[in-house]
């Protein structure tokens, strides 16, 4: 019963905070519907790209590169969010840590090494 009690006053300021967080939330959700204005008129409720009307289908297909180009964004920013704990296991001298990420890097450049040579990144 005593270790109950002491986890319960353990999370107790994780669980105040959680409804606090959420509180908020839900108070600012209903001071936004309840005190903004409503008045939309046919400039505001018209569609806008770019200063313009639109002139083609919003559901027109797009080329793969563009496709491919945010999936390499993507593993290289994934990567970089793997190099900052990284950086403090070398630093506390940790030399495994140092090998497995070179590994990981070796991976990823012969990933990248062949996307650029199979024309991923090659726009016409």
């Amino acid at each position: 019963m005593q270790d109950v009690q002491s986890l319960v006053l353990n999370y107790l300021p994780v669980v105040i905070f959680f409804a606090l967080g959420l509180a908020l939330c839900l108070a600012f959700l209903v001071a936004s519907a309840v005190l903004s204005p409503n008045n939309p008129d046919p400039e505001k409720n018209s569609a806008y790209e770019c200063g313009f009307n639109p002139f083609d289908d919003a559901r027109m297909k797009f080329d793969i590169r563009f496709y491919l180009v945010a999936i390499l964004f993507i593993i290289f920013d994934l990567e970089v969010a793997f190099l900052f704990p990284w950086i403090f296991q070398v630093d506390a001298g940790n030399i495994a840590a140092f090998w497995s990420m070179m590994v990981f890097l070796g991976v990823l450049t012969i990933g990248f090494i062949y996307e650029w040579s199979s024309g991923a990144l090659e726009w016409e």
